[in-house]
């Protein structure tokens, strides 16, 4: 662990980086979901999820600029897990590895360390299990492979990168699918694995996300997976964006259900809700 600390050091240049963008709006919104939900304490180790792709990147981005400031002093480490797609035929594996390499570059010139954990996943869904509703498999294996790296680098937390849109699209999923209220929860402890999974980007929607991503250099992958952008997920985000056409400002208006309802944990108690979740127009 002396290695980490070494690379932990120096922060405070982090918001001068040409590559790191403006985080700020960002950060804003992550600095209320962790103050509201009280996500990080004093001498946490938080493990940051790091797919690749705009929401996980945006993510680590927000914590490595919030530690510098934030009063409760934590640590981070990010995570990526390699589902190695070239090994059932869907990525060229010279390039795979090379975009790995560029992650793991970028996350440690955030003076965030990056453990890479190599699976077969992607060989054991499509071609070994060959799942016809691959997402659910993939899911379960990727979040014991992710929870089992978390704690090998001795942390008490695990960040994941799910926002506004997938909170209220998860909601939406449950109950028509499963005739279920719920949702994810902004903090949940996982007795067994003795770790809390926190959700830092539930207050940011989507569209402040991609608008980051899209005028910051940042390395992000896009998913070789054949299931991508083809699973019931993106059913009811194309539902929801059609619904808001005609009923202007309706996501917000599920999660501030969801809040007052105190669906999964996103109750807020005495606290005053967060008036502008979802309402950020880039």
């Amino acid at each position: 662990m002396e290695e980490n600390t070494i690379i932990s050091e120096n922060t405070n240049e982090l918001s001068d980086m040409v590559h790191y963008g403006n985080v700020r709006r960002i950060l804003s919104f992550v600095r209320r979901a962790v103050d509201d939900y009280d996500m990080i304490e004093e001498g946490d180790r938080i493990a940051v999820g790091v797919s690749g792709g705009k929401d996980s990147l945006a993510l680590l981005c927000a914590l490595a600029e919030l530690r510098i400031f934030y009063p409760k002093k934590f640590e981070i480490f990010s995570i990526h897990l390699n589902p190695s797609f070239y090994n059932a035929g869907f990525c060229e594996k010279e390039e795979a590895l090379l975009q790995i390499e560029k992650l793991k570059a970028f996350s440690e010139s955030l003076k965030v360390p990056m453990t890479v954990v190599d699976t077969d996943i992607a060989e054991i869904v499509f071609k070994v299990r060959k799942e016809q509703n691959p997402c659910s498999l993939c899911s379960r294996m990727r979040r014991g492979a992710l929870h089992n790296a978390a704690k090998s680098l001795s942390c008490n937390k695990m960040a994941l990168g799910h926002h506004f849109d997938d909170a209220v699209e998860t909601f939406v999923m449950n109950l028509f699918n499963e005739g279920r209220i719920g949702s994810f929860s902004p903090v949940t402890y996982l007795d067994r694995r003795d770790i809390t999974i926190i959700r830092p980007l539930i207050y940011c929607p989507e569209k402040s996300v991609r608008y980051y991503t899209n005028h910051a250099d940042l390395p992000i992958t896009k998913s070789p997976c054949p299931a991508d952008r083809d699973s019931e997920r993106q059913r009811v985000k194309d539902l929801l964006y059609t619904l808001e056409k005609d009923y202007d400002g309706l996501k917000h208006r599920i999660f501030g259900a969801m809040q007052r309802a105190d669906i999964d944990g996103f109750g807020l108690g005495d606290k005053a809700p967060y008036k502008d979740i979802g309402n950020e127009k880039k």
